[in-house]
């Protein structure tokens, strides 16, 4: 996957709590485990109104925010059921990271694993660069990974915390098989003596009979 060290990109607000995965995609859209195609379904049932056509008060649909690759959210992201699809449809939609004061475990970690940043940040921080965001129309931001910190034009220089091996995989662009390649070497040295070893054993009962 692709390594994160330093973003820079607009923002989007999206400041509603508990924002769960079947919001982020609804369930009729996990026909997939392609990891791709799911950006298109994003938010669907926010996104798009009953008739079908594009609901214009929602922020992915509004131009100001095209491209953007910050998402700023409420609490609770990502809360609800396990599906990693969440995490697929924000990185097939552009998203490299996401800003809010605090996000379910499961989909932090699933984050992580498929290279979308989950930054925490305190309330009255992510409401003042949504708040920002909302009034400029998603001015770009700097995540920097390397030094936990988010930065914008405007004196803005806030710390972030992560966890040192989510930090670590993401730093790398590492996902579940790269994390276990990188034991490459010990994997193939212990495979080589388990090989020797069934060897002598193989022998030995040869002998016996």
């Amino acid at each position: 996957m692709q390594a994160f060290t330093v973003h820079r990109g607009r923002t989007m607000p999206l400041l509603r709590r508990d924002i769960d995965t079947d919001q982020i995609i609804p369930k009729q859209f996990l026909k997939s485990i392609a990891r791709e195609g799911f950006g298109k379904h994003l938010f669907h049932d926010w996104r798009v109104r009953a008739d079908g056509t594009p609901n214009p008060d929602f922020p992915l649909n509004d131009p100001r925010y095209a491209g953007a690759s910050i998402l700023i959210a409420g609490a609770n992201f990502g809360c609800g059921s396990s599906r990693e699809h969440a995490a697929w449809a924000l990185t097939d939609y552009g998203f490299r990271a996401v800003i809010a004061p605090s996000f379910a475990d499961i989909f932090r970690r699933n984050a992580v694993t498929n290279g979308l940043l989950p930054v925490v940040l305190p309330e009255p921080v992510v409401a003042a660069l949504a708040d920002h965001a909302q009034h400029s129309g998603g001015t770009p931001i700097d995540v920097n990974l390397d030094r936990q910190q988010v930065t914008d034009g405007h004196g803005l220089q806030e710390h972030f915390d992560i966890d040192a091996a989510a930090r670590h995989r993401l730093l790398n662009g590492l996902d579940d098989i790269g994390l276990i390649l990188q034991h490459e070497a010990a994997i193939a040295r212990y495979e080589s003596v388990i090989s020797d070893q069934w060897s002598v054993i193989g022998r030995a009962l040869a002998i016996g009979h």
